[in-house]
Parts: C-alpha cells; structure tokens; sequence
C-alpha cells in the first residue's frame, strides 16, 4: 500500500494554489497529480485541515449483533453459514453470506470440519482390509489366455 503524502507537501501545494497559481500549476510544480492538488485544496477550504486522513477502514454492521452471532455458535457450534444467516433472517438482522464469512473470520472462528467428526481419516478401518490381505488367488476365474 501506497503511504501518504507528507503535511509539508500538502501545505506547499495549498500554498501555491492559494497564491494564485491553478490547481494544475501547482501540481506540475510539486510532480504530484492534478486530482490530488484538487481534492487537497477542495479539503483545505471546507475543513481547514491538510494532514491525511487516519488509516482504517468502516467497522461492520452485523459487529451491532456480535453478541447474538457469537452465542449462536457457541450454543450450536456445527452450524454452517446457510444456518447462521436463517437465524439472522429469523431475528430481522440484515447481512449477507459473504458478511458473515467475514464476521467470523475477523472473531477467529471458521467452519471447518474436525477430525473427531469423522472425516476420510477416521473411517474405522484397521491398518488394512482383510479380504485385501487374504487374498491367495488371481483375480481371473477363467484360464489364462482366453478372452470373453
């Protein structure tokens, strides 16, 4: 990401224009673009600021309802997103899959599946099938050779 301009750049572009030189002018002189000169002066003049702004961005609005979401998950952890945003839709809480994807992640809880749920690896097989292992005799009933 792209850092800001520095305040003494900003007051000396502001300062040529308010000396009566074109937004334009001044942002050739100081190899800035014409759109930044623009937008720094239009800021100057309606708010009497030049620094940039903080950075950050918007917070959710679903963070309003993190209590119910969190204690939804903690009361029925296997929930999956579909789920979660019926209950939303049940309590008139707007909000959207892909919101509440990112709710959750920003809150460090995922909806992965755990092995202890019974995934691929834990099948109840033992080390290897039986009739696998047994097996003494070719595949093939017929003599070899011949073909049906």
């Amino acid at each position: 990401m792209a850092t800001a301009y520095s305040a003494d750049m900003r007051l000396r572009v502001i300062g040529r224009v308010e000396s009566g030189a074109s937004r334009r002018e001044a942002a050739e002189h100081y190899e800035v673009s014409p759109s930044t000169a623009v937008i720094w002066v239009k800021c100057f003049r309606e708010t009497g600021r030049c620094a940039a702004k903080p950075p950050g961005g918007s917070t959710s609005p679903l963070e309003k309802h993190a209590d119910f979401l969190l204690a939804l998950i903690e009361v029925e952890p296997d929930l999956t997103l579909d789920e979660v945003i019926c209950a939303m839709r049940e309590n008139k809480i707007p909000g959207s899959r892909t919101a509440v994807w990112r709710f959750f992640q920003r809150h460090k809880i995922t909806f992965k599946k755990n092995l202890a749920g019974g995934g691929a690896a834990e099948s109840g097989r033992g080390a290897g099938t039986p009739a696998l292992d047994a097996r003494t005799r070719p595949v093939r009933s017929g003599p070899a050779g011949v073909h049906r």
